[in-house]
């Protein structure tokens, strides 16, 4: 019976944890280079299931994440027995990215992609002043905070979460839109958006309070105004055992446990 997956690749954070199961991984199981192989996988934390999203990003090929991190909230368990076996059992979820593009108040666009969340931030000790708009239209005319973010359902529970934005279930077409210590509005807790929504967030004293755009680990400073929305072109495809999959791990996560 022919295998999903007969060409496998390692990729493994740098701490003693994950490259410990790396070499244990090589010796016992045969391994290609990353660009023959039909799928990843990556021994590390949940950093590391990013940075390999990104680095594989536009290639379709699937990410199969081992726990060698702390958190793993992205990760299966980690096992050196039945590699084979799990990659064929595995299900799939899919995802898209965000797609930022950041002006800076000299003119200049930057263009990057985030799985988690892009989001905008003071960098001084004084609070952002931005409007937002949906779709050409102004819905915040003035929002004071240390910032704002637009999380999608895979990074709804990344730092959206940690400042008490919605979780979402990995197929839900939604985006969150959630503020980051707001002044003002002070009783503004944020949106949900439809996932086709072009979202515009323009910073109104860029000189006098300076912002940075942030896509994942990607930070452009001094912006004036970012555009963000779902770059459908791209899957990003990540592999988990049955029972634990993105969606039951969501799930599991508004219940607290």
């Amino acid at each position: 019976m022919a295998r999903r997956f007969n060409h496998v690749a390692f990729v493994a954070s740098p701490t003693p944890e994950a490259q410990a199961a790396l070499a244990l991984l090589k010796n016992r199981y045969p391994s290609a280079e990353p660009e023959e192989a039909d799928v990843i996988v990556a021994l590390g934390g949940d950093g590391l299931m990013l940075r390999t999203l990104h680095r594989f990003m536009g290639t379709s090929k699937p990410i199969y994440g081992m726990n060698k991190g702390t958190v793993g909230f992205l990760m299966n368990e980690f096992r050196e027995d039945d590699l084979f076996e799990r990659l064929e059992n595995s299900e799939r979820s899919v995802a898209h990215p965000l797609l930022m593009v950041a002006w800076d108040v000299r003119g200049e666009s930057h263009t990057a992609r985030a799985i988690n969340e892009v989001s905008m931030l003071r960098q001084t000790y004084q609070a952002a002043k931005l409007r937002v708009s949906i779709d050409n239209q102004v819905r915040l005319s003035e929002l004071v905070a240390d910032g704002i973010l637009i999380a999608t359902p895979a990074g709804s529970t990344a730092y959206n979460l940690s400042v008490n934005g919605p979780i979402l279930p990995l197929n839900a077409p939604l985006l969150a839109l959630t503020p980051i210590s707001a002044f003002r509005p002070r009783h503004w807790r944020g949106a949900l958006l439809p996932d086709y929504a072009k979202i515009q967030i323009e910073v109104m004293e860029p000189q006098e309070r300076p912002v940075s755009a942030v896509a994942d680990h990607t930070e452009f400073r001094d912006v004036s105004r970012v555009h963000a929305s779902m770059d459908r072109s791209i899957d990003l495809v990540m592999l988990h055992d049955p029972g634990h999959s993105l969606d039951e791990r969501i799930l599991r996560e508004q219940f607290g446990y």
